[in-house]
């Protein structure tokens, strides 16, 4: 019996997990969740283990339908969830009962909204992963976009879920806790993005160095899962170079002919030939995650070992955001 049925997919839904990881030197991208700390932490919420597929929504998110009770948390951009008709409380776990109807509107913070469900979404993993690449048409549900009608079930329970559920169960208020996803997730209008120096950044000019690190970029409307165009100052090399195609990652910032920079996003090719004027460091990937299009951003530069320090400083975090849930499901 399927757990959930969808009644209406929204702009852009799929399944991710943490993503597809080990297979680019044969040309398979990692695609994955654009936000993974908003994943992760939804996952933790309802015990699950971090990296357990959950849905991804895009600007304009899904309607569902439970056909059994759920355990479930919200996490990621505000896309105005409610259920039947009631908004639902975002960042804790919440409990669903069956016949229920959880509806999303549009972004009114943030781009992308995850929904994990207690036991995860069970579905085949190919090559090691549950993320949807919908070019490709592999993982997810039938490697596309979920559909009006598609159900989705869930697997088995944790004791943490079971726990949690328990509670929730006989208390007739939501938990008056939640997590706190500042500093992982920057919800802020035109944040400032840090980034290292990419591997050809001597070789732009002074003015377009200068430019890069001092003026905003605009994300433009053509911006998705692969990457992210901008707007704004243009860059130029120093001297016309050819370059081989390299190997990138998420948040290399390319700089084609026309100046204009492209941020590469989860579900980016797995080389490229343009010259990298810089790298966003992985712990600020899910505050670019959640930019919209015709949002700004400022770029900062930072160095190798300042952007270990956050990356450690945010697993820290999520550590203790782990500790903490598996202590209230106790106690």
């Amino acid at each position: 019996m399927n757990s959930v049925c969808v009644l209406e997919p929204g702009l852009y839904t799929t399944i991710q997990d943490i993503g597809r990881f080990g297979y680019q030197k044969y040309g398979v991208i990692v695609s994955g969740a654009m936000d993974s700390y908003a994943l992760r932490i939804a996952n933790l919420l309802v015990g699950n283990k971090e990296e357990e597929a959950t849905i991804e929504m895009t600007l304009s998110g899904a309607t569902l339908q439970f056909q059994k009770t759920a355990l479930i948390a919200i996490t990621g951009g505000d896309l105005m969830p409610h259920i039947d008709g009631k908004p639902v409380p975002m960042w804790r776990p919440t409990l669903i009962s069956k016949g229920s109807v959880l509806q999303f509107k549009f972004a009114v913070k943030g781009c992308r909204a995850y929904v994990a469900f207690a036991g995860g979404i069970q579905v085949p993993k190919v090559m090691r992963s549950k993320s949807t690449y919908v070019r490709a048409g592999i993982g997810g549900l039938y490697g596309r976009t979920l559909q009006r009608g598609d159900g989705l079930t869930s697997g088995n329970w944790s004791y943490i879920a079971e726990a949690l559920a328990q509670k929730l169960a006989l208390s007739s208020e939501p938990y008056s806790w939640s997590v706190n996803p500042y500093p992982l997730i920057r919800f802020h209008r035109n944040p400032s993005i840090r980034v290292l120096k990419g591997s050809e950044y001597d070789r732009f000019d002074e003015a377009s160095k200068q430019a890069f690190f001092s003026e905003p970029y605009t994300i433009t409307t053509q911006a998705d899962r692969m990457g992210y165009r901008l707007a704004g100052p243009s860059l130029a090399l120093t001297e016309k170079m050819d370059m081989f195609s390299e190997a990138v990652t998420y948040g290399t910032v390319q700089v084609p002919a026309n100046g204009q920079p492209i941020i590469l996003m989860a579900d980016r090719q797995t080389t490229g030939g343009y010259p990298k004027i810089a790298q966003v460091i992985t712990a600020d990937s899910s505050t670019l995650a959640q930019l919209q299009p015709n949002t700004s951003v400022l770029f900062q530069k930072v160095d190798l070992e300042e952007a270990e320090t956050i990356l450690l400083q945010n697993e820290h975090i999520l550590q203790q955001i782990a500790i903490q849930i598996e202590i209230k499901a106790s106690y």
